[in-house]
């Protein structure tokens, strides 16, 4: 099976260095498994829950506010879940490190939660590119010129049943496939050392 749909992804969602929160987000078949193992019971989707964070041994990591997302009301289209913990170095470690143990999960390559969501039919390239034009954005007028796009074509989570969006019939063709898209947005990722 597809590497990409088969094992679940984790990965810090926010920039390296300490911060009052970071953001781990994992994805994929195993992320509810992986929320049980370290949080407890699933809170409803879409809404946060307090949680104390436990390792292995049942050692309190850290308390978190959680969430999850049923697929395929979710960024990547896949159940998702964040944890959004307190952002020292070692706190991150640690439940980066508790993530890692688990089976069927695994650190996400660069720009993998957004190939999911393209994947999925939660985005077109349109989209895809103008996140990362977004998320690269350092002064006014490029904020401003990445959003036009997704202003234009009124991209947002989906709201109707399947949050589905088509994907272009040119995402089909040999010069515009998945592997060329993935290192378009990898690249971008990878200046930023943070999946997408």
């Amino acid at each position: 099976s597809d590497r990409f749909g088969s094992d679940t992804i984790y990965a810090p969602a926010t920039a390296p260095g300490r911060a009052g929160v970071a953001i781990i987000r994992f994805s994929g078949p195993r992320t509810r498994f992986g929320f049980e193992t370290i949080a407890g019971p699933l809170p409803e989707a879409g809404k946060a829950a307090l949680r104390l964070l436990k390792g292995a041994d049942g050692a309190v990591l850290d308390q978190a506010l959680c969430l999850y997302f049923e697929g395929p009301k979710s960024f990547t289209g896949e159940d998702v879940g964040e944890f959004h913990i307190h952002g020292s170095p070692a706190v991150l470690k640690s439940c980066l490190d508790r993530f890692a143990a688990l089976p069927g999960f695994r650190l996400a390559e660069p720009g993998e939660f957004a190939r999911r969501a393209f994947e999925n039919g939660q985005m077109d390239l349109a989209s895809v590119e103008g996140l990362a034009d977004l998320i690269e954005a350092e002064t006014e007028a490029q904020r401003r010129q990445a959003v036009r796009p997704q202003a234009n074509r009124q991209f947002r989570f989906r709201r109707t049943p399947g949050w589905k969006c088509p994907v272009p019939k040119r995402a089909t063709r040999p010069s515009c496939s998945t592997g060329a898209i993935t290192k378009s947005w990898s690249d971008s990722a990878s200046r930023r050392r943070r999946p997408i």
